[in-house]
């Protein structure tokens, strides 16, 4: 078993040769400058590579771009193999990145948290009180409370008489 920085630096070589390979070596049209290789995981035993790309397009071009990615595999691993000098060279697996897909569903989870926000905000701005301004009880009112509950002559409700005879 490699160690993890073995494997970050194998993985970071990868994503770098595939790129570079992609960008000027392939002429295949269905890999045009719309594929992007955004990262690269290997394997502990470094003998399988997964690539991340995503494409600037619909989904067809996505689909084209996948089709394409799988045919030029050997081609690029062979120059994975030419730039790594590993005694075996990792087999190379694509995946279409879903991040740019997961962004685009937040902000527009957000969006709609926007406007739902902002008819609340409209739906308050003429409300008034059901009851009074202020429903909470303040210290004057505790006082008030407290002197109603003195008896005429003095005690306390509750108190006991005993004290006073004493």
């Amino acid at each position: 078993m490699a160690d993890n920085a073995r494997a970050k630096r194998l993985a970071d070589l990868i994503r770098e040769v595939v790129a570079e390979k992609l960008q000027r070596g392939i002429k295949d049209p269905r890999l045009g400058s719309h594929v992007t290789i955004t990262d690269t995981r290997i394997t502990g035993d470094l003998r399988e590579a997964t690539v991340f790309y995503t494409v600037y397009g619909d989904d067809e071009a996505r689909q084209q771009a996948a089709q394409g990615l799988e045919s030029a595999k050997g081609m690029l691993r062979s120059a994975v193999g030419a730039a790594a000098g590993v005694k075996f060279t990792p087999t190379l697996a694509f995946v279409a990145d879903a991040v740019p897909d997961n962004a685009r569903q937040i902000d527009d989870l957000l969006a709609r948290a926007r406007a739902s926000d902002e008819q609340v905000r409209k739906a308050s701005s003429g409300a008034v009180y059901a009851g009074e301004a202020d429903p909470y009880r303040k210290p004057a009112d505790e006082d008030a409370d407290a002197d109603s509950d003195v008896e005429a002559d003095g005690d306390v409700d509750g108190g006991s008489d005993r004290g006073a005879a004493e």
